[in-house]
Order: C-alpha cells, then structure tokens, then sequence
C-alpha cells in the first residue's frame, strides 16, 4: 500500500509524518471503494493525481493558516484538490464569490475573476477539504468512507506538532472537525458557512482575514497577501 501511494503526490514532509496511516486498514478499504467505483465506471474528482493537492502544494513547516472545507467540487473540471478553489476558466463558485466579497470588505482587495487559489497554498494557507473525493454529480458521496480519519489525523498533527496557527472554520461541519485545537496555541476563527444559504448569517463581516494577519504579525510571521493575482 505504502509503495502505491508513495506514486501519488504528496509533499515529503506530510508523507514523514503521516506515512503509518496509510498502513492502516480503513485506508486499505478507502482504495478498495474508490477502486470499486472506478470499476463500475464511475467519474471520481479530483483526478487522481490531484487528491493530495492541499498537502502537496503546503508543506507542513510552511502553514500559516488552515481552511477547513467539507468535500470537492462535483462538477466537471471544477474540483483540483484545493478547497474553495477551481482552476482558470472554471466558474467561480458561489461560495467563493462571497469569499471574495468578504475580503474585499475587510481588506480592500477587489474580487480576481477567477477562483484559484494556488497562490493562498503557496503561502502557506492548507486548503484541506475533510473528505478528498467525490462523484461527479453526487455531493458528499464520499464521506464516511475513511477519508475524514485521514484529514483528522492532518488536522491532530498541526495541533500537536505546530504553534501559533490560524484555523479558519466555517459551518458546523468544520467547527466539530477543529474541535480537537487547542486554542491556547492557535487562533481558532469561526463563522457560518460562505454559501449562499449561510453566508448572511455572520460569515459576511467576520473579518477573518485581518484577524489572521494580525495575528500572523503578533507572533512574528509574515501576514498572508489574500489578493489572487490574475
């Protein structure tokens, strides 16, 4: 199993710390499911080698600042291992869309025209879904499957092993799942949920981007620049 996986990518440093759970028997029944579906012709997202994207394009010496998504986007090309965030020419989500608005209100940043955030991931913003996969079409047809012991595992290590983090959790989904940080050594922000049906509930004007900075700032880190070039 380790070997198979080592085939994926998947930044070293994740792959050190986390190399036993994929040893582990819910991990051998995940790659058997998703095996499975694959067999009976199912269209699985993201692509294979995009499943660790949040982890390959972060490495954990480098977060800063942690977002805690639920599972992929299930539309086609949507979905690149990235919460919140689709490639070029894709749609911007609505989620997204008020994720945008609600910098712009804080920070002064006008909205990009696109929806990808590589350039968060690259400064250390760990854009982690709960669950990595999803079937085209089907929302949350993943979950339950093994992939939230996995990201609990990511989510325990940053805990124990790192200091003065941000957890940005938005919606009770990632509320319960943060609910193992220790909030004396990192800065836990909450709020409903950026979609539509949430997003007036509180999520717009959280400021939680400021609040990250400035936090970022007081512990002697570089602030994240929460613009998205074009």
């Amino acid at each position: 199993m380790m070997n198979e996986m080592r085939k994926v990518k998947l930044h070293e440093s994740w792959l050190s710390r986390l190399g036993d759970q994929f040893e582990q028997e819910y991990m051998r029944k995940l790659r058997d499911f998703l095996l499975m579906r694959k067999r009976h012709q199912a269209v699985i997202y993201p692509p294979g080698p995009q499943i660790f994207s949040a982890l390959d394009s972060t490495p954990f010496e480098q977060v800063r600042v942690v977002i805690l998504g639920q599972d992929p986007y299930h539309g086609p090309g949507q979905a690149h291992g990235l919460c919140f965030s689709v490639k070029p020419g894709v749609r911007v989500p609505p989620s997204l869309v008020n994720i945008y608005r609600e910098i712009q209100d804080d920070l002064g940043i006008p909205a990009p025209q696109h929806g990808y955030l590589q350039s968060w991931a690259e400064q250390g913003v760990l854009l982690l879904n709960a669950v990595l996969t999803v079937e085209r079409g089907q929302a949350g047809s993943h979950q339950g499957k093994g992939w939230e012991i996995f990201t609990d595992a990511v989510v325990r290590l940053l805990n124990d092993e790192a200091e003065g983090l941000v957890f940005m959790l938005w919606g009770s989904y990632a509320l319960k799942k943060g609910a193992v940080i220790n909030r004396s050594k990192h800065l836990v922000l909450t709020a409903p949920h950026p979609s539509p049906l949430s997003a007036h509930r509180g999520f717009l004007g959280c400021k939680h981007f400021s609040s990250a900075n400035e936090y970022l700032e007081r512990g002697q880190k570089h602030p994240i620049d929460w613009s998205v070039p074009d």
